[in-house]
């Protein structure tokens, strides 16, 4: 009693310990049971030993009744084959004598046993066994008092593994944290760089996860997520799946692991994309007996298949003698026959049972040299517990210790076993074993071909997220750039066209330098459909985003060279037209060309303002994870390049305004300059097209691009289209008319006409002072019918001259009818030449003929001299009265019939009689506001 309470002042931190052993009293507790009452053949009434035996404290629950008894009973015949075989090897000059000390697995009881053994037992040498954590927690804690070393071989906490705290604690299991380098060392194996933890709330699986914390840190592995539960774990587990964790590294109970599987099932958490990592210390076929779930045992199975469980090597598997000089398959085959010889239950801890009474039997065989080395008459029996110096040595000893047992290599590292670490995997209803890892030697052997994974390869740590770019399809782009090209080659050909025709009159009115600029912005527009099809799959990042600034120029430029061109074209022709008074007023090309560049000055100052202050940047437009449509394991992001700036929408409506603008004067210009009708001048009418259908497809196209942001093939080809269809129309209605003019009738669009104005128009119009009429296709048709009906009179004029002709020669023969025939042809006369005039125009005169005889009427007409009527026949024709009669009938007849006919002068202006001042060409006329067509 005295010596129990010395040693309770001496060490402070057990006062609160031995004031409850004296509150529980003193009782000596040893432990029979099952064990060989021959172990305690040298206990002499627990007072006194064998002056060979050496004894050893032996702590455990015997009781069946108490948690863990098992353990104890497992492990018996273990021990007896370690003592035996120790004392078979002769290399020890002691023997060892367990003395067995029933804790019960209670904190109270446990202590009582630790003093009692102190009080009424020998002196014990070391202690040997703690198995329930709480009770050997607290007589480590404690043994320090007593100069005692504590070995453990079925202490597994890792609060133990404190130093500061339990300095003289030893076990040759290896902790529950020695599991965690060897977990460490799988997850590199198969490169999963993110995991997640599971944990059941309980100290035991918290000081675990702890420390697999401090080493995946140390591995530089990223803890996705780390959820502790303590009874219902459906809601953590969903937040694994939630933070898309796919390697779960669990540690829990059997009782609880069968909920937790039962929620993975439920929550799809299975299968080739997760990988469950739980202990491996489980109880044989522990989904049946722990299933308190709504699962069944077949759902249960179906979520277990692949998992990996981790637990320590109970036997070593390297098949080397050891110390005791057997191998572990030999040391397993003896320790099953004295198992079952005693009808005893075998213990996972039988090994690490059977190599701690090795370790404590070569620990003080060390500790009898050591003394004998230093001399003097102390021997290790002399050992008490205040002995601290015998103390300090065995504790230095057993930090030395390193020798081959059936659990491998035996050796500490701070107390803490470095022993060999199992991986199994659930294959189809049983636990595979499929590697192991050496904690000495910090290396994973995996048995080959053994760990098999639900799919064709590991799972992924996570959802491997693959960008891919929503580019633009290469056939696609292939496609609208040969149009494109194609397009190109037509403005060429146009080019071409308008440059060798530049001389012709068609083509030189039309001004073919404007035409050449409209040619240039249409290919400038083309060229920009290659830059919009040009992405980041084709170019790199820099490259793009120089294109974003280079495509915008282009297109810009472009669209105000080619519609420029063409209003400044038109603006000409209302300038022109327009004009009141009719003045000559000349516009040149030069002109033109500074309207032209005016509208590209203020695109540039737009542009490089843009530029400068909020230049276009590449920006990347992420979309939301789609699955792999080839079914792998990873998910797609899908990002869209796009060309913007901070102020995009501002920009762009000051672009889309000016150019509104622009192209709502060209409808105005072209407008007013609707009725001007000369082809080679006026392109109103087809700028007018134009701009219907480039406003058309501007607006559709740009609308249909806004809806399609996200779909770049489609959005390429909306833009694509617009420009091709545009630049080509456009095109197509400036040059394919004028190529048609010029091959067909090259005349008729430049031929000279003259306009009349009506003052009926000033009343549609209050601001159009004049406008010119045009002949339409009706009056076409109405003058194509009178020139037929002019031929056909012209051919009856014909013939009824020749019949005059005829009939004034066969005057010559018949002088004295001339009377008659004067008479009687005069009127026929008079109705050829009434019909001549009516044939040169609507309003002529009529009275040609009877003009003619009122100058000359006695020349022409008159009645024959009667003083020269004897005269012969010869002498008549041939006199000079005859002559002049025939030239003054047969001129005005040959005038009126034949000249107009070969391009003369105009037959209803002229007369032999009137001075050539008086012919329409030199005579003055009245200005006529109609348009008169020369030969008609």
């Amino acid at each position: 009693m005295a010596l129990s309470q010395k040693k309770c002042t001496s060490e402070m931190y057990a006062v609160s310990r031995c004031m409850l052993l004296f509150a529980l009293g003193f009782a000596p507790v040893f432990a029979y049971g099952p064990w060989d009452t021959a172990w305690h053949s040298g206990h002499n009434d627990g007072r006194k030993s064998d002056s060979k035996g050496l004894d050893i404290m032996v702590l455990m629950p015997l009781n069946k009744t108490a948690p863990m008894s098992n353990i104890g009973q497992g492990i018996h015949p273990a021990v007896m084959l370690a003592i035996q075989h120790i004392n078979e090897t002769q290399r020890f000059s002691f023997s060892l004598t367990p003395r067995i000390y029933d804790t019960e697995c209670d904190n109270a009881k446990g202590l009582k046993a630790f003093f009692d053994a102190i009080k009424f037992g020998p002196q014990h040498l070391m202690i040997f066994g703690g198995v329930c954590p709480s009770v050997t927690s607290i007589i480590a804690e404690s043994i320090g008092g007593w100069n005692l070393i504590q070995l453990s071989f079925a202490a597994t906490t890792p609060v133990l593994g404190d130093k500061k705290k339990y300095p003289n604690f030893f076990r040759t299991v290896p902790s529950d944290n020695a599991v965690n380098p060897a977990v460490v060392k799988f997850l590199q194996q198969y490169n999963w760089r993110r995991v997640g933890t599971l944990t059941q709330d309980v100290q035991r699986f918290s000081e675990v996860r702890n420390d697999l914390t401090n080493e995946l840190e140390k591995a530089e592995i990223q803890i996705a997520d780390t959820e502790s539960f303590s009874n219902d774990p459906c809601i953590n587990v969903k937040k694994l799946k939630d933070n898309d964790v796919r390697i779960i590294i669990g540690q829990f109970d059997e009782n609880l692991a069968a909920k937790v599987f039962c929620c993975a099932y439920n929550l799809n958490m299975y299968g080739s994309k997760y990988q469950w990592i739980i202990p491996g210390w489980y109880q044989g076929n522990w989904w049946e007996q722990a299933n308190s779930t709504n699962c069944t045992t077949k759902k249960l199975l179906a979520a277990m298949e692949g998992y990996i469980s981790v637990d320590f090597e109970p036997l070593s598997t390297k098949q080397i003698r050891g110390i005791s000089g057997r191998t572990p398959h030999e040391y397993e085959m003896e320790y099953n026959r004295l198992r079952k010889e005693k009808g005893l239950e075998s213990s996972k801890f039988h090994g690490f049972a059977y190599d701690g009474i090795w370790v404590i039997a070569k620990t003080l065989t060390r500790v009898m040299e050591i003394l004998k080395q230093r001399g003097g008459h102390r021997k290790i029996q002399d050992f008490n517990y205040t002995n601290k110096e015998l103390g300090r040595i065995m504790l230095d000893v057993m930090n030395e210790t390193n020798f081959l047992g059936v659990t491998g290599q035996v050796m500490f590292k701070n107390g803490e076993r470095m022993g060999t670490i199992k991986f199994t995997q659930f294959q189809e209803g049983h636990e595979v074993k499929v590697g192991e890892y050496n904690a000495i030697a910090d290396v994973l052997e995996l048995i080959n071909n053994t760990i098999r994974f639900q799919g064709v390869e590991p799972p992924k740590d996570k959802t491997i997220t693959r960008n891919q770019r929503r580019q633009i399809n290469l056939p696609l782009y292939s496609i609208l750039s040969a149009l494109t090209i194609l397009g190109m080659f037509m403005a060429g050909a146009f080019l071409f066209f308008n440059i060798k025709n530049r001389n012709q009159k068609l083509i030189k009115m039309s001004s073919p330098y404007m035409n050449n600029l409209i040619i240039l912005g249409g290919m400038l527009s083309y060229a920009s459909i290659f830059l919009f099809g040009l992405d980041g799959s084709f170019v790199s990042d820099k490259v793009f985003e120089t294109l974003c600034t280079v495509r915008t120029w282009i297109l810009t430029v472009g669209y105000t060279t080619a519609f420029g061109a063409m209003f400044a074209k038109t603006w000409r022709v209302h300038a022109i037209f327009k004009n009141v008074k009719m003045k000559k007023k000349i516009i040149k090309d030069q002109k033109l060309l500074i309207i032209v560049g005016g509208m590209l000055l203020i695109d540039l100052c737009i542009l490089i303002c843009w530029q400068i202050v909020d230049p276009l940047k590449r920006t990347v437009e992420e979309y939301n994870l789609e699955a792999d449509p080839e079914g792998r394991d990873i998910a797609i992001r899908p990002f869209l390049e796009h060309c913007e700036n901070t102020h995009m929408t501002i920009w762009l409506g000051i672009v889309y305004a000016y150019k509104g603008l622009l192209m709502l004067f060209g409808c105005f210009l072209a407008w007013e300059t609707r009725n001007v009708s000369i082809p080679a001048l006026n392109d109103s009418k087809y700028i007018g097209m134009s701009v219907y259908n480039v406003g058309i497809m501007c607006i559709i196209g740009a609308a249909v691009s806004f809806l399609t942001r996200d779909q770049p093939n489609v959005q390429f080809c909306i833009v694509a289209l617009v420009i091709i269809f545009c630049s080509t129309i456009t095109l197509c209605l400036v040059f394919v008319p004028k190529l048609i003019t010029l091959r067909t009738n090259p005349d008729a669009a430049t031929q000279n006409r003259r306009f009349q104005f009506t003052q009926n128009q000033k009343k549609e119009d209050s601001k159009t002072s004049t406008s010119v009429t045009s002949v339409n296709q009706a009056s076409t048709s109405r003058l194509e019918g009178l020139q037929t009906d002019n031929h056909r009179l012209r051919m009856r004029i014909t013939e009824l001259d020749k019949e005059l002709e005829e009939v004034t020669m066969q005057l010559q023969d018949t002088p004295e009818k001339t009377p008659y025939i004067k008479q009687n042809n005069y009127q026929d006369l008079n109705n050829i030449l009434s019909i001549r005039g009516y044939t040169e125009g609507k309003e002529g005169d009529k009275s040609i003929l009877k003009n003619h005889h009122e100058q000359k009427p006695q020349g022409q007409w008159g009645s024959m001299d009667p003083s020269k009527t004897n005269k012969g026949p010869i002498e008549d024709i041939n006199s000079p009265e005859h002559i002049q009669r025939r030239l003054s009938l047969q001129l005005p007849i040959l005038h009126h019939a034949y000249l107009p006919s070969i391009g003369g002068v105009d037959a209803s202006c002229t007369s032999p009689s009137v001075s050539p001042s008086a012919s329409p060409r030199h005579r003055h006329m009245q200005p006529s506001y109609r348009v008169m067509m020369s030969g008609l």
